[in-house]
Parts: C-alpha cells; sequence; structure tokens
C-alpha cells in the first residue's frame, strides 16, 4: 500500500510558532510532528509514502531526508500551485502506474489510531472511498460525518455551527482510497475532499463509507491545543515513541550527554533531550525540555515546552509555557500561564510577561519590564470572539477600548487597504467610546472609515449595499441586559457577516498578524452628511404611499427612545397617518428593557391602542430592526401568530405572482398550509440571522420572517428592517382593505410549544449523534439540528449558538400532543447527558 502524507500546511493558527516552520515539523516531544506519522506508518507496516509539500519544503527534506534512518522509502512531491487536498492527492496518484489503494494522512496531526483496522475495514466494506473517523467532545472545527449501522455515510458537513452539528463524530483527514477515485478529480483545478469529492461521491452513489476509529487523535489547530498535545504525550494518552532512556520506576526520559544534578527536583513526567545541563534546585514538572538546553540553578519551570537551544537563567519561573528554538529567559524572570515566546527572544532579567501575551521572533523584553497584551485576556475571549449575535460582552471589561481597537484592527486587516467601512451606534455614551475605539483600529491598518453617528442599524446596512462601503460596524447597547455591548459586523450587502469571515477575524485577532501601515497610509475618518436623505428616498421609492394615504391609519408608535426617531417620523408623516408616538426622544440610557419592563410596554400599547381606537400598533425596538404588532382590539399578537399574519398579508397581497417566502424550520406548519391555498413555496431556513438573510438571495422571495419579530422584504433590503416592515405592513393591510384581529381568524389552528433543556457545550456533539441515531428509518430533516415530522405534527432539537442549551420546539393539532412531544425528547437529552 502507498500512502500520501500532506505535508504542506502554514501552520497558521500555530504562529508564531510556525513563522519560520512549516508545521509538520514542530516538535512534539521532542520529535517533528511529521516524525510521529512516520513512526506510526511504520509500525503499521506502511512504508512506501510520498510526501506532499509546498510552504519551505527544504527544512522538511533536509530533516527527513528518503527516510532510510526511520526505515521507510520517503519521497516527495512540491506544489506550487494550491490544487486543493484532493486535487493535490489526485495528482500524486496519477503518477503511480500499477493500480493501488492508497492511504492519505496529515502530517501534523497527533495520533496513535490503529490504521490496519481501518485499512480492513475498507476492504471488506469494498469501499471506493473511506473516511477514519473519531468522536469528540467540541466538533465544530471538524466536517462531521454521519454514517448507518453499517458504516455507509449518509451525510457530512464541513466545519459546522452549533446548529448544523448533527453528530460528535467527526472526520480525522485520514482517507483510504482507490485508484477509480481519479474518475472524479479533475486534473490541474482545485478540489477539495469535504466540499468537492465527497459531496460528488455520494451524488453519483458511489461507495464511500466511514470507519469509527477507538484511539488518540488531535488537531494540534491552536497554540493552546499544541501545548495539551504535548501533556497528552507526557501522560500516557497518546503512545508515540519517545526519545532518550527512561530512567527507571520514573517517568522521565533523558536524552543522550544530558547533565542533571543530583540537587535538582523532576517531578511527574518530563522528557530531557540529548546534551542539556540541568543545574542546582532547579525544578521542573510535567515538561517536555529541547536538547542542547540549559535549566540554571534554583529556575523552576510546570507544565511547559521549551524547544532547542534554550537558555533558563538562574531564579526564573515559567508556567504552562511555550519557548521556541535559540530564546533566552535571563535572571528571575517569570513567564505567566500561556505565554508563547517564538525564536530567537531575549526576555529580560526580573521583567514579567503576562498570561497569554505572544513573543514574535527576535524579539527583547528590556530588563525589569512588564510585557502585557494590549488586552489582558479574560477567559471569555480565549476561542471565540463572535457569537450568534455578533461580538456581545460586558461593557468596558469584556467590550474594553483596547478589545474593541484589536478587534477593528483585526477586521481592518482583513479588508484591502484604502477600503471604506460605515461605522453607527446608538445613543449611549459607551458605545460612542466603543466606537471610536474601533475606529482607531481600523484606521490604523489604513481601512478609512465613514461614521454615520446616532443611526438605526437598517439605515447603514442598506447605504452599505449602495455605495462605496463593503461592510460595518454597529455598536450598541445590548437590549436584554444593560450592561452588555453588542458590536455588529455586516458586509456589503448588508448582511451579517458569513461566520467563515467571522472566523477569518478571530484568526486575525488571537494572531495578532496585522500591519499597521506606515504614517502617511493611515485610514481617513469621513462624516457623511447624506446617509439619512438615501435612505428615505429608497423607502419611499419602494412603498405605496398612496394605498397608505387613502387608508387613514390611526397608528400607536412606540419608538423604544431608539434612534428611528431621527427619520422614521418624517417618513410616517408623509403617509398621513395619525400616529401616537410613545417614547419617541433619544435616550442612550432607556434603550434595554428587562423582561419585566417590556411586558409593561406592551401593556401601555394595548391599553392605549384600545382606549384611542387605533387601527394598529407597533413597539419597534430600539435599533430599529424588530417590531411587535399589535390589533385593532389592543391585544399583543405574539411572535408565531404575527409571523403567520405577515405570511398571510403577503400571500393576499401578491397573489398570482408564484412567488415564495422564508421562515425558519420552527415556524408554524399553517404558513405551509395557507400558501398552499394562495399557490405560494415556503423555504426552510435556519433561525439564525444570517440564515434568514440569505433566504434573500433567492428573487422569488418576497418575505423572509421569524417569530421574535425580525421581517425582511428582499426588494428593499435583504436585512431586517423594523421601519420598512411597519409601511409595508400598512400597506398591505390598505391594499387589502384587512383588520388585523379578523386576519387571525383565517390562520389554521395547531398548538406550538418551546422549552430548553441544559447542555454543556463538550456535550452537545454526542447529544446530536444520539438524536441522529435515534431518528433513524423516521421522516427526519437535517437543517438546523434535527426535525421529526410524524405526519403533521413534528420537534425540533437544535443547540444554541452560544449558550449551553438546546431548545426543543414542537408543533401539533393539540396542546396536549405538543406538549407529550416536547416532553418524550426533553427527557430523552436529559437521559442521554447522565
Amino acid at each position: 500500500m502507498k500512502c500520501i502524507i500532506m505535508a504542506g500546511g502554514f501552520g497558521t493558527r500555530l504562529r508564531p510558532l510556525t513563522n519560520n516552520l512549516p508545521k509538520p515539523m514542530v516538535p512534539m516531544a521532542n520529535r517533528p510532528m511529521m516524525e510521529h506519522i512516520i513512526e506510526l506508518l511504520k509500525k503499521h507496516s506502511i512504508a512506501d509514502l510520498t510526501a506532499l509539500l509546498y510552504f519551505q519544503p527544504e527544512s522538511i527534506t533536509e530533516h527527513l531526508g528518503d527516510g532510510r534512518v526511520f526505515g521507510v522509502k520517503l519521497d516527495y512531491i512540491t506544489t506550487t500551485v494550491d490544487l486543493g487536498t484532493a486535487g493535490s492527492v489526485g495528482r500524486a496518484m496519477r503518477k503511480w502506474e500499477a493500480p493501488s489503494t492508497t492511504l492519505v494522512i496529515s502530517g501534523d496531526v497527533l495520533t496513535d489510531i490503529d490504521l490496519n483496522k481501518a485499512v480492513e475495514f475498507h476492504k471488506k466494506s469494498r469501499s471506493m472511498a473511506t473516511i477514519v473517523l473519531t468522536r469528540v467532545e467540541n466538533p465544530l472545527a471538524f466536517g462531521i460525518v454521519i454514517t448507518d449501522k453499517d458504516g455507509r455515510i449518509l451525510r457530512f458537513l464541513e466545519k459546522p455551527g452549533w446548529g448544523e452539528v448533527f453528530s460528535d463524530t467527526i472526520n480525522t483527514g485520514i482517507y483510504i482510497l482507490e485508484k477509480e477515485i481519479l474518475d472524479f478529480i479533475p486534473e490541474d483545478k482545485e478540489f477539495d475532499f469535504s466540499k468537492d469529492l465527497f459531496p460528488l461521491l455520494l451524488e453519483n452513489k458511489k461507495p464511500i463509507c466511514g470507519y469509527i476509529a477507538d484511539g488518540y487523535w488531535k488537531d494540534v489547530g491552536s497554540l493552546e491545543e499544541y501545548r495539551s498535545a504535548n501533556m497528552a504525550i507526557l501522560h500516557g494518552k497518546v503512545k508515540v515513541k519517545m526519545r532518550g532512556e527512561k530512567v527507571a520506576g520514573k517517568d522521565i526520559w533523558v536524552g543522550k550527554g544530558t547533565r542533571i544534578d543530583f540537587s535538582s527536583k523532576l517531578e511527574g513526567s518530563i522528557v530531557v533531550g540529548e546534551n542539556c545541563r540541568i543545574e542546582a534546585d532547579a525544578r521542573i514538572s510535567n515538561s517536555i525540555i529541547g536538547s542542547n538546553t540549559v535549566v540554571e540553578e534554583g529556575a523552576v519551570i510546570t507544565d511547559s515546552v521549551l524547544w532547542d537551544n534554550v537558555r533558563v537563567a538562574r531564579g526564573a519561573l515559567m508556567q504552562e509555557c511555550v519557548v521556541a528554538d535559540d530564546s533566552a529567559i535571563l535572571e528571575g524572570a517569570h513567564l505567566a500561564e500561556g505565554v508563547i515566546v517564538s525564536d530567537h527572544c531575549t526576555i529580560g532579567m526580573r521583567s514579567t510577561v503576562k498570561a497569554n501575551v505572544k513573543v514574535w521572533p527576535r524579539k527583547t523584553v528590556e530588563d525589569d519590564a512588564i510585557l502585557s497584551s494590549s488586552l489582558i485576556w479574560g477567559e471569555r475571549w480565549s476561542r471565540h470572539i463572535f457569537s450568534t449575535y455578533g461580538v456581545t460582552g460586558l461593557a468596558n471589561i469584556e467590550i474594553s477600548p483596547e478589545f474593541a481597537a484589536k478587534l477593528g484592527a483585526a477586521y481592518g486587516a482583513s479588508l484591502k487597504k484604502g477600503s471604506f467601512v460605515s461605522t453607527s451606534r446608538d445613543a449611549h455614551k459607551t458605545s460612542r467610546m466603543i466606537n471610536r475605539a474601533v475606529m482607531t483600529g481600523m484606521l490604523s491598518t489604513g481601512v478609512n472609515v465613514h461614521d454615520y453617528g446616532v443611526t438605526p442599524m437598517p439605515v447603514c446596512r442598506l447605504l452599505a449595499r449602495g455605495g462605496s462601503e463593503i461592510g460595518g460596524i454597529h455598536t450598541r447597547r445590548s437590549p436584554f441586559d444593560p450592561q452588555l455591548l453588542d458590536l455588529k459586523f455586516f458586509d456589503n450587502n448588508g448582511m451579517d457577516l458569513h461566520p467563515g469571515y467571522e472566523k477569518s477575524i478571530e484568526r486575525l485577532f488571537f494572531m495578532e498578524d496585522f500591519v499597521r501601515v506606515p504614517l502617511e497610509e493611515t485610514g481617513e475618518m469621513v462624516f457623511p452628511i447624506h446617509g439619512l436623505d438615501i435612505y428615505q428616498s429608497a423607502f419611499r421609492a419602494a412603498i405605496d404611499e398612496q394605498a397608505i394615504n387613502r387608508a387613514k391609519f390611526k397608528v400607536v408608535l412606540d419608538y423604544s427612545y431608539g434612534s428611528s426617531t431621527r427619520i422614521f417620523p418624517t417618513i410616517l408623516g408623509s403617509f398621513r397617518c395619525d400616529v401616537i408616538a410613545l417614547n419617541a426622544n433619544i435616550d442612550g440610557t432607556k434603550t434595554t428593557k428587562t423582561a419585566e419592563e417590556f411586558q409593561k410596554a406592551l401593556a401601555q400599547i394595548s391599553s392605549i391602542v384600545r382606549s384611542l381606537n387605533a387601527d394598529v400598533g407597533f413597539l419597534l425596538d430600539a435599533g430599529g430592526e424588530k417590531v411587535f404588532l399589535f390589533d385593532d382590539t389592543g391585544e399583543a399578537i405574539d411572535g408565531d401568530t404575527a409571523l403567520n399574519i405577515i405570511a398571510l398579508l403577503t400571500f393576499k397581497h401578491y397573489k398570482g405572482s408564484k412567488g415564495a417566502i422564508a421562515v425558519p424550520m420552527t415556524a408554524s406548519r399553517a404558513i405551509d398550509r395557507l400558501a398552499d391555498n394562495y399557490g405560494f413555496k415556503v423555504k426552510r431556513t435556519k433561525t439564525t440571522p444570517r440564515g434568514l438573510m440569505e433566504a434573500a438571495a433567492d428573487d422569488s422571495v418576497l418575505f423572509i420572517g421569524e417569530p421574535t419579530g425580525g421581517f425582511i422584504f428582499p426588494k428593499f433590503q435583504p436585512n431586517f428592517d423594523g421601519m420598512y416592515a411597519i409601511a409595508k405592513i400598512l400597506e398591505m393591510l390598505a391594499d387589502q382593505g384587512a383588520v388585523l384581529h379578523k386576519l387571525i381568524r383565517e390562520i389554521p389552528p395547531s398548538s406550538i410549544v418551546k422549552d430548553r433543556v441544559l447542555c454543556p457545550f463538550e456535550k452537545k456533539g454526542m447529544i446530536m449523534r444520539h438524536l441522529t441515531e435515534y431518528s433513524m428509518g423516521k421522516d427526519t430533516v437535517y437543517l438546523e439540528g434535527i426535525k421529526i415530522r410524524f405526519g403533521e405534527d413534528w420537534v425540533v432539537a437544535y443547540p444554541s449558538q452560544d449558550q449551553p442549551y438546546f431548545y426543543l420546539v414542537a408543533e401539533a393539532s393539540t396542546e396536549d400532543r405538543a406538549n407529550e412531544l416536547l416532553s418524550e425528547y426533553s427527557e430523552r437529552i436529559k437521559n442521554w447527558l447522565k
């Protein structure tokens, strides 16, 4: 059998350790990662190896040679163009004349999976391709795979969000392929295994299987995982070949030529390389010490990884750190938890490097200095910044000016220098401060800023679509918690950023890999004055003003003290509506409502609508994005019913158009019944804002809505806009001569119930796997979580993107049946968690 080792990775996520080193050459327990892979292959009698190289190929070829020293035959293919994973493997396989089964494995993972068992499974299943799988607690960063009981792959998804996590079974990047696979891999074209090849095989009903392997597997994809993987080796969690002689009775390995003073104290599991010197009273515990390293008198090293040629001077203290080649930690220096010191660095005497700081190559920290990153990190920002609704954190604590400036710089670094980005905010003084900090970060990377100040978010989203801006950021106080701030990012279509783009910004942020431009190239700050006029013109052009004028509505409207009062009163004034405006002054201190305050606001509007005999009432949220409805009797309309009513109005208003609407997979089946009556199609989406917005790309979609007040009319803009939604609802009511409380009677009856179950993040993948397995043979839909249909009744279970919960929604003809479904699946999830 032949084997291809994928060894072309840049190791971007391991910077600054990989600034001058390809990722497969990063040492694990004093051996490059790729050496461990070669040893694993040799152990399983796979000795005919080809390595695919791309980044710094010479450092790999010079170290590994022809493989004879490892007992294998090793040759190389260096590519100069990026053909993708499958494209590169296909090119290599075409060089081999005889038909052959080929094993593909990454050269930069740590694993002890039994490859022979995987190959045996592959041959037994007679598969064209077998993917080696494993189970992990957090599957978000990997490709998820679902198989049947025989291992036949049913579905997979590359690097999903929590709502798309259907299992905790993930793709390890180890593949076993037959030569026939080449018929499906195009020549000299970028082609990926997960995105292109495997979906193509499924589409053509070719045999593709998944083998769920036991054993250890770790994609060393971050600096934190790098250190923890080294600790896994030390503690015996993964079986690898250690260098050096094992000290009798201890988990300590010592290389040739190393001298250890008898008064030093070595505790736990330790690997010490060759030609090292450990001096008197030095203390080392659970650490890896590279070759030619000196640990001087009284130095303390705990849970750390040191590469080759490192000097740790007298009295230095290191905890949970990584120090790369040829660096010196001088006398009395203190490196706190999570510090990364790259190669050829000097940490001065008595200096302190604070937690999680990264020191890039060839840098010097002066004596007695205290080196801190621009932000002293809390646990919150240790892995992810973006949540479902943007970036949310405690005002001036988690989202501080330092954090905001760095995030602005990371975002700016993802854009072309000289681009324009819009910024806007609500009226709170802290929002103003953070908005300015974000702007400074972007300006430092050469990106220009259009600052619209206190402006509703829908206005800025629309301006991004028609102007020179390629994106925007809106800063606001959270509408739900007065202590939180939200940073909402959107693209040049005004839509929330794609999750993949958010992850790119996060990588730049955590790597601190963004360039500050020279003095004359910093961005410019501009304050446009016609933004509101442009929005108002577009708004009025997209509404039938005459229809609303004829209806002469009496409307009660609560502005929630938001920035919509800057523009919406003028627009409404042109419609000849009798508007009773509530809370129509801008007040940044009152934009957040507790649940109790929100209910009180609903009761107030309800009372006013009744007492004034108004035709309709609206509560517009402070950001101008969402709207809540009241019928002509003053009744507050719940979210599911409001969505049903607006869908019905859309069907009536556009009757005969043969269009479509889009709603979340959790929306009522009543919408489908109404759509059938009016000749419309219903498209189901994910529940996330981005998932809803993406539905607007279909020209046939006339309305998109969800049951928490978010409504989109794509012909105006593909984003939530509460102001436009109010005008459009008035237009459709006028066109039909309709009354809200009478429309409710036309909605087919059904009962929707909702619940949530507490579930730790690390258990979500496992729960999704159990749900998938339990629903085998049932009528299921995999879109976000799992929807299981029982005739017309259904239940949906999906994990929260950013909270430790599973959400459950059920619909049935009766409330008792809906609660029965909800209870059954709630109990199952709780039992699986035990």
